[in-house]
C-alpha cells in the first residue's frame, strides 16, 4: 500500500505578512483531507488491493463553507464554551429558601424543647401525685397503728368495771368477785380463756356472753341452768336441769315441777335423758299438768297427770308427735267423761288409744 501524497507540510505564517495564502491551482487542506479518506473508504470496499496515484477516482465534491447570510452568525475559528447566564432573581430566591429553611428549623427546635418541657412536667406532676399518695398512705397507717397501740396498750381504755347481768340463783357479787383479778387490763387485752375457767366453779351457769362496753367497762350476761326436773335426795329435793346437773336442793318439793323416779339410776344415765326429753316435748301448759315421770329404762316412760291420769310414753322417740296426740286425747276425754279413770296411750303415736282404769 502506498502512501497517499500530494500534499505537503503547510509552513509556519509569517508574522509579519499575516496568514498565508493556500498555493494556487491546490486544494484547500480541509478539502484535500476528504479525499483521502473517500479514497481510504474506496480500498476498504474493494477489498484492501492497492489503488496507484495514477488511478482513476472519483470527483471529490468541494463543499464551501455556508456564507454568512442575514440572522446567522458567522462561524468562528475557534469554539466558545457556552455559557449559562443566571436567571433574574435566583440569588435571592436562595436566601429566601435558605432563611426558610433556618425558621423552620427554629421552629422544630421550639416545638421540640416545648414537647420535653412537658414531659418533664408530667413526669414531676405524676411523681408529685405519687410521692403525695405514699405520704398520706403511710400516715393513715401510723394513724391506724398508734390508734391500735393506744386501744391496746393505754390505759384510757383498761378495765375498770364489771357488770353481770341475768342471775337469779347465782350471786352476782361472787361472779364479779370471781373474775376482777382483771380489773386494770386494757380492754382489748382481757383473757376470755382465764374468764372461762373462773366461771366454771358456777355449775349453775348454763352459758354466757361478755360484752366490752368502752370505755372501761365489761359486760357478762348470764343464762342459768332452769331446773326441768325434781329428783328425791334423802330427807329433801333437788331440782335437776335436762342435763342432770343440780340446780338446787330444797327441803321440800317445788310446785310446778314434775318428781322424776328412775329407779335410783344414775342422774346422767339413759332413763333420767329419755324422762327429760320427754318433759321438754311437752308445751308448757301440758307439762304444767305433769306431777311424777317413772323411767325404769329408756323405753318405758311413763306419765301421771296432776288429775290422775296415767300416760304411757314409750320411747323419747317422736316425742312432738306423741305430745299432740296426747293433747288431743285429753281434749277428747274431757268432752266425753272428765269424771272418769282412764290411761292414755301415746306409745303408738299414730294410734292413741284412751283406757279406761
Amino acid at each position: 500500500m502506498r502512501r497517499p501524497e500530494g500534499f505537503e507540510p503547510p509552513s509556519a505564517p509569517d508574522e509579519a505578512d499575516g496568514p498565508a495564502d493556500p498555493p494556487a491551482g491546490r486544494a484547500p487542506l480541509g478539502d484535500r483531507l476528504r479525499g483521502l479518506a473517500a479514497r481510504a473508504e474506496r480500498k476498504r470496499s474493494t477489498g484492501g488491493e492497492s489503488v496507484g496515484d495514477d488511478a482513476p477516482t472519483g470527483p471529490v465534491p468541494v463543499v464551501a463553507p455556508a456564507p454568512a447570510g442575514p440572522g446567522r452568525p458567522a462561524p468562528s475559528d475557534a469554539a466558545e464554551p457556552a455559557r449559562i447566564d443566571p436567571a433574574p432573581g435566583s440569588a435571592d430566591e436562595s436566601r429566601r429558601r435558605a432563611h426558610d429553611a433556618r425558621r423552620a428549623a427554629r421552629r422544630a427546635s421550639a416545638e421540640r424543647r416545648r414537647v420535653e418541657r412537658s414531659e418533664v412536667r408530667r413526669f414531676t406532676r405524676r411523681s408529685r401525685h405519687r410521692r403525695a399518695t405514699w405520704i398520706a398512705v403511710g400516715a393513715v397507717t401510723v394513724l391506724l397503728v398508734a390508734s391500735v397501740a393506744v386501744a391496746v396498750f393505754s390505759p384510757l381504755l383498761s378495765l375498770q368495771q364489771i357488770r353481770v347481768e341475768g342471775t337469779d340463783r347465782v350471786d352476782a357479787a361472787q361472779v364479779q368477785a370471781a373474775v376482777d383479778d382483771q380489773l386494770g387490763t386494757p380492754l382489748a387485752l382481757i383473757d376470755f380463756g382465764r374468764l372461762t375457767t373462773d366461771l366454771e366453779q358456777f355449775p349453775l351457769i348454763a352459758s354466757y356472753v361478755t360484752e366490752t362496753a368502752p370505755p372501761h367497762t365489761l359486760v357478762i350476761r348470764v343464762t342459768e341452768r332452769q331446773p326441768i326436773a325434781t329428783v328425791a335426795a334423802g330427807d329433801g329435793f333437788e331440782l335437776v336441769d335436762p342435763a342432770g346437773i343440780v340446780v338446787q336442793w330444797l327441803d321440800a318439793r317445788q310446785d310446778g315441777v314434775p318428781l322424776v323416779d328412775v329407779g335410783g339410776a344414775a342422774l346422767d344415765g339413759t332413763a333420767y335423758r329419755s324422762a327429760a326429753e320427754v318433759l321438754l316435748a311437752l308445751p308448757v301448759t301440758l307439762r304444767s299438768t305433769v306431777d311424777t315421770v317413772t323411767a325404769s329404762t329408756a323405753d318405758d316412760v311413763t306419765l301421771t297427770l296432776t288429775t290422775g291420769e296415767q300416760v304411757v310414753w314409750g320411747s323419747a322417740d317422736q316425742s312432738e308427735r306423741k305430745a299432740q296426740v296426747l293433747a288431743g286425747l285429753i281434749a277428747d276425754q274431757a268432752k266425753r267423761d272428765p269424771a272418769a279413770s282412764v290411761e292414755f296411750d301415746v306409745s303408738a303415736p299414730d294410734n292413741g288409744i284412751i283406757r279406761t282404769r
